[in-house]
C-alpha cells in the first residue's frame, strides 16, 4: 500500500491511496472489485440524498485512462486505486470505549445503508468464509494431524472446542432453512477497517471492502465484539 501525493497547485497537495490486491487469498481480483465498486456507488447515492459528504463518507474508486478501476501490470499483479480520506486516522486497539462505540456505529450505519441492496448480485469473494461447518471440520483435521506437535500445549481449549460442536452448525442452519435472511455484510468488522474524524472520533468511513458479500448481521457483530473484547493490538 502506498500514499502517492500530488501536488494540483492547491493549499495541499492531493493525495491517493495506491495498493496490489492479494491475489493469494482473492483469487479473482476483477469480481472483488465490482462488489467494491457496485456498493461504494450504491453508497454514494445514500449519502448524496442524506446532505453527506461522499467524499469522506465512502471510499472512490479512481479508474484507469480505459476506465477500469484496476490495472494489470507486466508482473501480473493486480493494482487498484482509492481517494486518500484526509483529517481522518484508525486504531489498532480500543484505547477508550467511546472508539469501540463510535465504530459500531459506522458499521451499523454500514448495513442499514445498504439494507436494501440485492446481496444476491455480490460476488463471493473467499468462498465458505463464515462456514463453522466446513470449520470445525479443518479444526479437527488440524488437531488430528498436528503437523507442528504443538496440540499437547493447548489440550484444554482444544477440549473446549470439541466439547461444543453441536452448536457449531447453529447460524449456518437457519441461513439454510430461511430463518435468517442473507444481508449486504462487510465481514471484516476490525476497529482499524473504520476510519474516525480526527478531531471529533466519531465515525466517518468504513474501509476495506475487500471482503463485503452477502452475509448475516450476526457474522458483523460477533466480529467486532472478537475485535472489541481483546486488550492487544
Amino acid at each position: 500500500t502506498y500514499v502517492i501525493s500530488c501536488d494540483a497547485g492547491a493549499e495541499r497537495p492531493i493525495r491517493y491511496i495506491l495498493q496490489t490486491i492479494n491475489t493469494k487469498i482473492f483469487t479473482d481480483p476483477v469480481s472483488l472489485m465490482e462488489n467494491v465498486k457496485n456498493v461504494t456507488d450504491y453508497l454514494k447515492d445514500i449519502i448524496r440524498a442524506n446532505g453527506g459528504d461522499v467524499n469522506r463518507e465512502t471510499l472512490t474508486c479512481i479508474e484507469t485512462l480505459d476506465g477500469k478501476i484496476y490495472h494489470v501490470d507486466d508482473q501480473n499483479r493486480y493494482w487498484r486505486m482509492y481517494n486518500f480520506i484526509e483529517d481522518a486516522t484508525s486504531y489498532q486497539s480500543v484505547e477508550r470505549p467511546i472508539l469501540f462505540e463510535n465504530a459500531a456505529k459506522a458499521f451499523g450505519k454500514f448495513q442499514k445503508q445498504l439494507d436494501s441492496y440485492p446481496a444476491d448480485t455480490l460476488h463471493e469473494t473467499i468462498a465458505k468464509f463464515h462456514d463453522t461447518v466446513k470449520r470445525f471440520r479443518d479444526f479437527e483435521e488440524a488437531v488430528a494431524n498436528d503437523i507442528s506437535g504443538r496440540a499437547k500445549d493447548c489440550q484444554p481449549e482444544i477440549e473446549f472446542y470439541l466439547a461444543h460442536k453441536d452448536i457449531c452448525g447453529e447460524i449456518t442452519s437457519r441461513i439454510a432453512s430461511g430463518e435468517i435472511p442473507l444481508r449486504v455484510t462487510h465481514n471484516d468488522t476490525k476497529l482499524n477497517n473504520v476510519l474516525l474524524d480526527r478531531q471529533t472520533r466519531k465515525s466517518l468511513c468504513v474501509l476495506d471492502l475487500d471482503t463485503v458479500m452477502p452475509g448475516l448481521s450476526l457474522y458483523d457483530f460477533g466480529d467486532s465484539i472478537r475485535f472489541g473484547a481483546a486488550t492487544a493490538a
